[in-house]
């Protein structure tokens, strides 16, 4: 048998205990000791039985191992458990001198072969062991996780390796001074510690490197200090720019389509097909970006949604039944008139002529018909991913507050109040249309989706220069950006079992924890109780809200004075993220001492 059939074989005996434990009412952890290819020794959890805080699988197993052979020196012994030994457990292992430990699922609140301490390999102490990790680990996490899920109305978050250990942390010093036994040797090998586990999910720096080039740099820095660390890269988007690249890690098929553009000129627009999950992701600045607008008032006034509406269309006939739309990077005013346009609605004027694009063409609509549209999207569910949370209009609508980037005058209240104006009368015009979309039971509120009495001041419906709200009359759902991205390339299964997430962006300020994708990561990461460091360009003096809300340090990049245009320049970029990732490991080795 090869080693890792031997390490499955008592494994699976491990696990036989671990049921044996359920079945008595324990949290279900099993462990055997080995010697010499034999078990010596096998036990389950019993602290509920015998109220003994001691009562761990693998403690009992290790004093059981002791009395069979006669001695407590067990270092030619390896124990195997279902799950990572606690303080209390490895300290005993250290104590008996064990030769190896093999574990099955990693304990990320009180494992001390690993995650929270290493033990095994601490300088400090006076023995150290091999440890092997994730031996049948799914398998040892769907022991716990059945019987947790079963106790039905009970407390069952706690762990059989949560009591409080504090009297077991250290022994007498005569241990160390003790008269040596005559043991076998066993060779287990150099001792080792378990390789780092580490995730990157980090933005993309705009205007610099994108989200996989920052990780890749980040990636080389962290292996400076871990040669051999196990670094798992997920490229991050808020679902703005990058989303497309970011979900297409974790499958589908980026097409591209021509489409309109926002202005005069076609687009070639991309946008994810996953025909397995039958969905699509469009990204609303691939066909209206504000890339193609010279952004002068002309242009802030034509600029159409037209081509997101066509993307849509596209996704439909792929076979898509839910369709996720990006906000970010807008080139539009147009409150989404144009992708209405596109899918068939009717947006028609005083002589039932159908209306100019852009904005510009909402001064004069007088009806909407919403009905084609919302049979060309045969049903499919349209989930928005957006953390703006502007009305469609007023002081913190779509013109006030993005209309000046896109080239209208801001400066000129006159002609921005005008402009406000249509787009309230649009509004008032969507609301009517959404009622008789309804009448004619052709819309329906998603279970569980916000409900509101009018568009016009709905969080989020300015998003896109008011995109937001026309998606919303089609019965769209408002997600947050970053919230979904990570639900769609799978952030919690790839963060339970790692040491250090980092994550990070061009600049950081107070307004990252509203919502921006770094802030969204350390919250999601300290679910599972994992640091979180930071990386960034740039920096606020005050970043009380952003520690707030999960990120642990905040490393500015640049590793020597250096002007802004030189900070951007994507190779001086890189060679500053080497450096920060290095810095990065190297703290967290630091809060270990």
């Amino acid at each position: 048998m090869t080693s890792t059939e031997i390490d499955e074989k008592f494994m699976r005996e491990a696990l036989a205990e671990a049921r044996a434990a359920a079945a008595v009412g324990e949290v279900p952890i099993g462990a055997v000791v080995v010697r010499a290819g034999e078990i010596v020794a096998r036990a389950h959890n019993r602290r509920e039985l015998d109220q003994d805080p001691s009562a761990h699988a693998e403690f009992a197993a290790l004093c059981a191992a002791a009395r069979s052979l006669g001695r407590w020196r067990l270092s030619d012994c390896t124990v195997y458990v279902t799950l990572e030994p606690c303080c209390m457990c490895a300290g005993l292992m250290v104590n008996a001198r064990v030769g190896r430990c093999v574990y099955g699922a990693t304990d990320a609140k009180a494992g001390a072969l690993g995650s929270l301490y290493d033990l095994n390999v601490d300088s400090r102490l006076n023995h150290r062991f091999n440890v092997h990790a994730g031996v049948l680990a799914d398998e040892c996490r769907e022991v716990l996780s059945g019987y947790f899920g079963g106790l039905r109305g009970t407390d069952g978050a706690g762990c059989s390796c949560g009591a409080d250990l504090e009297a077991h942390a250290a022994h007498a010093e005569a241990l160390a001074c003790a008269e040596d036994i005559a043991v076998e040797a066993v060779d287990f090998g150099p001792v080792q510690r378990r390789p780092r586990r580490v995730l990157l999910a980090i933005d993309s720096f705009k205007g610099s490197v994108s989200s996989a080039q920052a990780e890749a740099a980040v990636a080389e820095g962290v292996r400076r200090v871990w040669p051999d660390a196990e670094v798992r890269t997920l490229p991050l988007a808020d679902g703005g720019e990058g989303t497309l690249d970011a979900v297409a890690a974790c499958g589908g098929e980026i097409v591209t389509c021509e489409v309109a553009g926002p202005l005069d000129k076609r687009a070639s627009a991309r946008m994810l097909v996953d025909v397995e999950r039958e969905s699509a992701v469009i990204e609303m600045a691939e066909a209206a970006g504000i890339g193609y607008s010279p952004c002068t008032e002309l242009s802030a006034l034509a600029a159409t949604t037209y081509g997101v509406g066509e993307l849509m269309l596209r996704a439909v006939r792929a076979g898509a039944k839910t369709i996720y739309i990006g906000l970010g990077g807008s080139a539009t005013n147009d409150g989404g008139a144009g992708m209405l346009r596109a899918l068939g609605a009717r947006l028609v004027d005083e002589c039932g002529c159908n209306i100019a694009p852009g904005l510009a063409g909402l001064e004069h609509v007088v009806s909407i018909d919403l009905a084609p549209a919302l049979r060309a999207l045969n049903g499919a569910r349209v989930v928005v991913l957006s953390d703006v949370e502007n009305p469609l209009v007023g002081r913190r609508g779509a013109l006030a507050v993005f209309g000046g980037q896109k080239g209208l005058p801001t400066d000129d209240v006159e002609a921005l109040g005008g402009y406000d104006g249509w787009m309230v009368g649009y509004g008032r015009l969507l609301d009517t249309a959404i009622a008789e979309a309804r009448a004619q039971w052709l819309l329906r509120v998603p279970e569980g989706a916000r409900t509101f009495g009018s568009v016009l001041g709905v969080p989020g419906a300015g998003a896109a220069g008011g995109l937001g709200a026309a998606l919303l009359t089609l019965g769209a759902e408002l997600h947050s950006g970053v919230e979904t991205v990570l639900d769609l390339i799978g952030f919690d299964e790839r963060v339970r079992d790692v040491d250090l997430v980092i994550t990070g962006e061009g600049n950081m300020d107070e307004q990252s924890a509203a919502g921006k994708a770094p802030v969204g990561v350390a919250r999601r990461a300290k679910r599972y109780g994992k640091p979180v460091v930071a990386v960034v360009g740039g920096r606020a003096d005050n970043l009380d809200a952003v520690y707030e809300q999960g990120v642990d340090l905040v490393l500015t990049i640049c590793r020597k004075p250096m002007g802004l245009e030189l900070a951007l320049d994507p190779q001086e970029a890189i060679t500053n993220l080497i450096c920060a990732g290095e810095s990065a490991a190297r703290s967290y080795d630091l809060a270990r001492l």
